[in-house]
């Protein structure tokens, strides 16, 4: 698994001789980039270095014409270039073997070299005929593609063959033509409309224009310009003995664009024109494997264009796709996007291949990628851009430890790693995942660059690193890195694999002097060979390790397994001298046709029986009880369980990435993920397996449980399990973006819960002790009401998308006892406080025709709300109110939602008091068309008999009659809402009363004209002033707003007492000035009041500005008295 970090580095080429880049290749820790007329050799290694250039004379230009195809051979040190006029350049490649220093520093396989041009020869093609595809070679030949459909081979010398064309064998004279169906492949599609699709090496001379060769599988892919893929082997001798290449099928395709091989895992990426790729089998037959494109992200070819290129990592893990008009991106196997250049804007966003220049700083490859590779490490991605190719980028990736080789399972973290650094999940203090860059030591990488291993202790507390040499070691508590004292040792170690058994950290060393390999067992607390506790040489090269407390599992080519037994005498500690002893407990060589397995994991052994006696007993021989059984993964993805009894393999499942056995790995207290054996993932995603409870424990349909809800979203890919949380860890790709030429790659974690999985598995299975024993050990965790939401939904969800025949037949079946999974699910939640708010969140997202059979198993909706307003828990109550509208009818939804509304008002809680008048008016309008009955108990008997406010209003003579003329539903919430606003403004609460006319929306200009001499009226000025600024404390911004909303409602209902108090307050000088102008009387009042008080001595300025503005007003203006 791979995804990118860090903003794209440059490599610069020539900005004159840019009109595109003919190949672009690594091998080793070298880059070559081949251009029109020059190459250039540079550093693919940690410090981007360029080595060396050639460039061509302007005479070979102009008569041999601009370089047009290139090939690299194999171990580096030859060039072959062909130019448009059909010539061939052969260079050779030369390292000085002079190191360079860098910072001060000799670095180890970086020195200078030259190009040098041998030979030049003209190729030899018959009239009409030219050179239409790449180039592909091994150890000892080229050879390409002609547009007659032929191919030719070359030597390294230049040495020309004749040119042949590619046959099956079914085509040769020796062999009767009656074959010719049997090796033709078409898809099942295909067959079924013909049979008689003739085979495309017997019609016409389609001219080949791609070429790709796989030394590791024997196999030679050539595409035709009609778009047939001829599927070839190659003898033993290679490319050099042509008469060895044959045609084995045919692969008809529409419109394939280019193709390439994943050796390892064999399968063929074929790129389309359509935008998509498709993978193909090819050790079945080459059947069609699935389809990747970016269409469910709103791309289509318009937007990218069709396929250009296509670049698998080393591991054949992941695969790069680089498309003609814009964009690249990454992509698991399985078909998780791993990582886009494309920038997703949304489904509504109109991108297309024409993009403003203004907008091509913030993506990379806007223009299209021509050439894209990997280094043979996978943590750079070069990539050269169609529209713009004066430079190289080079894309940072960070591996994911998919636990396969020679090195452990992580499970106390997830890691991923860089060239040189970790990047650690962990979470922060509110429990939201990060990622944790962490650089290895410049002492230890610059000379052992880059990092290949990276396992994490059991227990949590180390992470052992390992790079081209030696070993480090990281304390995650003390934050300290622990190395080799002494260097010479550390350069003996090639470490191939690390695994940790407790505090010992153990290294399977590659000892180049006698080709060996072996086991080193180092005490965590010295990494010295003093502190060696034990040497282990092995048999040969090993393929899988794996340990489980005690035992070590180590398989050898093809599949032979040896399993050894460690026993340490005396305590693991500086201050002592333990004593490791090693023996070989069992041995198997196991013939199978499948192909050797990639990863091999330890299933403990599960015994109920065992584990009690363990525990009265104090002994602790059953912990340590050896293994019988282990899982298997291949490289096609299939896995399958080995029982080392008696050698028998099963097969379980196919289309598997990765796995976890979880059973019996964490020993902590808290850990939630006990009840599942084990875990993978793969195209179907995220499959979780429970032990079996019948005769056979691996049979499918008990044991395997496929949970839907469990899935990812396909760019998000999971990295490992927390299980003192019971959750699935994965990660993906974000992009931010800054003044830098180019986003940030930054790669997001993300935790997805497995607990509701757990839960519902124990409930299925009868086990309610265990379910309750799981979920009060999860009380505390993060996110644990989600958890328990997702687990009543999927399962109400599964029970009614039931077939309508099988529910009949459970309700015939009254007699029987057993409750349904439904209402085993509600009696756990039951226990839980969140019960109320998990039942009507789960009612919310489901359609409404169901909720009476969510209701029959979780409890009566009206009951269910009663127990909520009983324990004032206001807004879950709210969300029941259309439950019981839904269920009980609108009379009694009506009925609640008027008690719920005088209770939110009573607590201040005015946008929840809100939403229930929105939803009361609209309802009650609904409600006046319904039965006379239903009016002898509306909602206006209810409203005025039950739901009085405590406070009695002053002046209810005073109501208007268009509050009487409402009809009985909307005036039963104006009475509770008027009730409610005289209560406040009597006791002068005008936060409040504010943040209650904004909240409900209540009218507050017409209750202010008719309150006017009640409730509203202010009896004395210079005590409103004092109690109405203390209530408003005028220091904070808040305050003031909700003066200033105050006063423009005053304002506007011509409220002087009110104005004056509120303006006085907000110091609003042209407001009073704008009053007092007309009324005399009141500014000689206003001015004595303020005049004859201490406590308003800080508003003496705000009058000597009004009476300074005040004198410059006629005496007639004064006079006229107050506005009418």
């Amino acid at each position: 698994m791979y995804l990118a970090y860090g903003w794209p580095q440059s490599i610069p080429l020539d900005p004159d001789d840019s009109d595109r880049v003919v190949l672009l290749r690594v091998l080793g820790r070298l880059l070559l980039a081949v251009c029109p007329a020059s190459l250039h050799l540079w550093s693919a290694a940690q410090h981007r270095v360029r080595l060396a250039r050639f460039d061509r004379s302007p005479d070979s230009l102009a008569a041999h014409g601009q370089n047009a195809h290139a090939v690299w051979s194999p171990d580096a040190k030859t060039v072959a270039v062909l130019t448009s006029s059909f010539y061939l350049y052969i260079y050779r490649v030369q390292l000085s073997g002079k190191p360079l220093i860098v910072g001060g520093k000799q670095l180890p396989g970086l020195c200078l070299a030259s190009i040098s041009q041998i030979i030049t020869e003209k190729v030899p093609l018959a009239n009409g005929v030219a050179i239409t595809s790449n180039f592909v070679c091994d150890s000892k030949s080229m050879l390409l593609g002609l547009s007659n459909g032929h191919v030719q081979v070359v030597s390294w010398n230049a040495e020309f063959s004749d040119s042949f064309k590619l046959r099956c064998s079914a085509c040769s004279s020796e062999k009767p033509t009656a074959v010719v169906d049997a090796l033709v492949f078409d898809p099942p599609s295909l067959q079924e409309k013909s049979n008689a699709r003739p085979a495309p090496c017997c019609t016409g001379n389609s001219s080949i224009v791609h070429v790709e060769l796989s030394v590791k599988l024997r196999l030679l892919v050539a595409l035709y310009s009609g778009c047939h893929i001829a599927i070839c082997t190659v003898g033993k001798k290679g490319l050099k003995q042509p008469g060895s290449i044959r045609v084995e099928r045919w692969l008809d395709t529409d419109d394939a664009m280019c193709t390439s091989v994943a050796s390892e895992q064999q399968i063929l990426a074929v790129g389309c024109s359509r935008g998509v790729v498709e993978l193909y089998d090819l050790a079945e037959n080459t059947r069609h494997i699935r389809t990747i494109s970016l269409y469910d992200w709103g791309y289509s070819v318009e937007d990218t264009g069709p396929v250009a290129c296509i670049s698998w990592t080393p591991d054949n893990c992941a695969f790069a796709v680089g498309w003609k008009f814009r964009g690249l991106t990454v992509w698991s196997v399985s078909g998780c996007r791993l990582m886009c250049t494309i920038r997703q804007t949304g489904s509504n966003s109109a991108s297309s291949p024409m993009v403003k220049p203004s907008a091509l700083k913030f993506e990379p490859l806007m223009g299209g990628a021509s050439h894209i590779q990997w280094d043979d490490n996978g943590y750079k991605l070069f990539a050269v851009e169609e529209s713009l190719s004066e430079r190289v980028f080079a894309f940072s990736f960070a591996k994911g430890c998919l636990n396969r080789g020679l090195s452990g399972t992580t499970y106390s973290h997830q890691v991923l790693y860089g060239e040189d650094r970790i990047l650690l999940v962990q979470p922060d203090d509110a429990d939201e995942l990060n990622i944790l860059h962490l650089n290895v030591p410049v002492s230890y990488i610059s000379q052992n660059w880059p990092v290949l291993h990276v396992v994490a202790s059991n227990d949590g507390m180390y992470l052992a690193v390992a790079g081209s040499h030696g070993l480090v070691l990281y304390d995650l508590r003390n934050k300290r890195w622990r190395f080799f004292g002494d260097v010479t040792q550390e350069q003996k170690i090639q470490c191939k694999g690390i695994l940790w058994l407790g505090k010992i950290v153990i290294i399977c060393n590659y000892v180049e002097l006698s080709n060996t390999y072996e086991l080193l067992f180092f005490p965590r607390y010295h990494l010295d060979y003093s502190s060696l506790l034990y040497r282990k040489s092995l048999l040969g090269r090993p393929i899988v390790m794996d340990v489980f407390q005690d035992y070590i599992l180590v398989t050898y080519s093809p599949f032979d397994v040896h399993i050894f037994h460690v026993m340490i005498s005396g305590e693991l500690s500086p201050v002592s001298n333990p004593v490791l002893q090693l023996s070989t407990v069992r041995e198997l060589s196991i013939m199978s046709p499948k192909g050797p397995p990639v990863s091999m994991r330890f299933i403990p052994e599960q015994n109920d029986k065992g584990v009690l006696e363990q525990d009265t007993n104090g002994s602790s021989d059953l912990l340590s009880q050896q293994p019988s059984r282990c899982l298997i993964l291949r490289a096609n993805g299939e896995l399958s369980v080995l029982d080392m009894d008696d050698g028998h393999e099963r097969a379980l499942t196919n289309s598997v990435e990765l796995f976890w056995v979880t059973c019996s790995q964490f020993e902590e207290k808290g850990s939630l993920i006990k009840e599942v054996s084990w875990l993978d993932y793969g195209h179907r995603g995220m499959q979780v397996w429970y032990p079996s409870q019948g005769a056979d424990p691996f049979k499918q349909e008990d044991f395997l449980q496929l949970d839907p809800e469990l899935e990812f979203d396909r760019e998000v890919y999971p990295l490992g399990l927390l299980p003192n949380v019971g959750v699935v860890v994965g990660v993906s790709q974000r992009m931010s973006f800054s003044t830098a030429e180019f986003p940030c790659f930054e790669p997001s974690p993300q935790a997805q819960t497995i607990l509701h999985c757990l839960l519902r598995h124990l409930l299925q299975r009868d086990k309610l002790e265990e379910a309750l024993r799981l979920a009060n050990l999860s009380a505390e965790k993060p996110h644990f009401s989600h958890c328990l939401e997702w687990l009543l939904f999927t399962v109400f969800d599964a029970d009614i998308s039931r077939p309508s025949s099988s529910k009949n037949q459970n309700l015939q079946k009254v007699d029987s006892p057993k409750k349904s999974l439904l209402e085993k699910t509600c009696d756990l939640l039951r226990n839980f406080p969140e019960y109320m708010d998990v039942v009507v969140s789960v009612a919310r997202k489901t359609d409404g025709r169901h909720w009476a059979d969510l209701f029959s198993a979780a409890g009566r909706s009206t009951e269910m709300f009663e127990k909520c307003f009983q324990r004032r828990w206001y807004r879950t109550a709210a969300c029941y109110i259309l439950v019981i509208a839904k269920l009980e009818g609108p009379a009694v939804s009506q009925y609640c939602a008027l008690r719920l509304l005088q209770a939110t008002l009573d607590e201040c809680l005015y946008e929840l008091a809100g939403e229930l008048v929105r939803f009361l008016l609209r309802s009650g309008r609904d409600f006046e068309n319904a039965t006379s009955d239903s009016e002898k108990l509306s909602p206006r008997f209810l409203g005025y008999f039950l739901f009085r406010s405590p406070y009695k209003r002053q002046s209810s003579d005073l109501k208007s009659n268009s509050t009487k003329e409402l009809s009985p539903h909307i005036a039963s919430v104006m009475n509770i809402l008027e009730s409610h606003a005289s209560y406040l403004m009597s006791g002068k609460e005008l936060s409040k009363l504010v943040a209650f006319v904004k909240g409900t929306q209540f009218d507050l200009v017409e209750y202010l004209q008719r309150e006017r001499h009640g409730s509203a009226r202010l009896e004395n000025f210079a005590s409103s002033l004092e109690l109405i600024g203390q209530k408003l404390q005028m220091d904070t911004l808040q305050s003031r707003l909700d003066a200033e909303f105050l006063l423009a409602h005053m304002c506007s209902v011509k409220f002087k007492e009110w104005i004056v108090v509120l303006a006085t307050l907000l110091r609003r000088a042209e407001v009073l000035v704008d009053l007092f102008r007309h009324d005399l009387r009141l500014w000689k009042a206003y001015s004595i009041t303020l005049q004859s008080h201490d406590l308003f001595s800080e508003y003496l300025d705000l009058l000597n500005m009004l009476e300074e503005q005040l004198s410059s007003v006629p005496d007639l203006t004064l006079q006229n008295g107050p506005l009418s």
